[in-house]
């Protein structure tokens, strides 16, 4: 999704109005199909635009940001779904409806704090501090996974290896 502005003159006056635009594939090709009209967003730098359809489109999929959005951006958003269900537009075409009653989980694995430590890891650069103290890749590896293991689930180094396999530190 990205803002496109346009501007029309009437009575020797010149409009100027903006709109969230997406990009749709077609048989026929891309082609851009306007979500909404956001009105005239002269006052805000038209470096902020990029962000604030990024905004948009995360309201518009029901994801909330951490910080709260604002409520103009939720009434952009309300909007612009008031659109989609008047023209009946269907939205993504990738859409599958799920029935609750028969999903059937095989096997589940915790992966938020898995997730969060090697995240966290990261952004200490523990990798990098580890290797200059002259560990292997697999050493570092290692070590994180033993960190991980002591803050999320502290128990003996027996039990290591059931806990890794309890979440999707593999798959991270």
């Amino acid at each position: 999704m990205y803002i496109r502005k346009s501007t029309r003159t009437y009575k020797r006056k010149t409009y100027t109005n903006h709109l969230l635009v997406e990009s749709v594939q077609t048989a026929k090709g891309p082609r851009q199909r306007t979500i909404c009209s956001l009105g005239s967003l002269e006052p805000a730098p038209a470096e902020d635009w990029l962000g604030l359809a990024h905004k948009l489109q995360s309201a518009l999929q029901g994801q909330e940001s951490l910080s709260g959005s604002s409520t103009e951006i939720q009434e952009w958003a309300e909007k612009a779904r008031n659109k989609k269900k008047s023209t009946g537009s269907d939205g993504d075409r990738s859409t599958v409806t799920v029935e609750p009653d028969k999903v059937q989980i095989e096997q589940a694995r915790e992966a938020g704090p898995v997730h969060v430590g090697h995240q966290l890891w990261g952004q200490l650069g523990m990798n990098r501090i580890l290797q200059e103290a002259g560990l292997s890749t697999r050493a570092c590896r290692l070590t994180e996974v033993m960190t991980l293991n002591r803050l999320i689930c502290p128990s003996s180094e027996h039990a290591m290896p059931d806990w890794i396999r309890r979440t999707a530190l593999g798959d991270i």
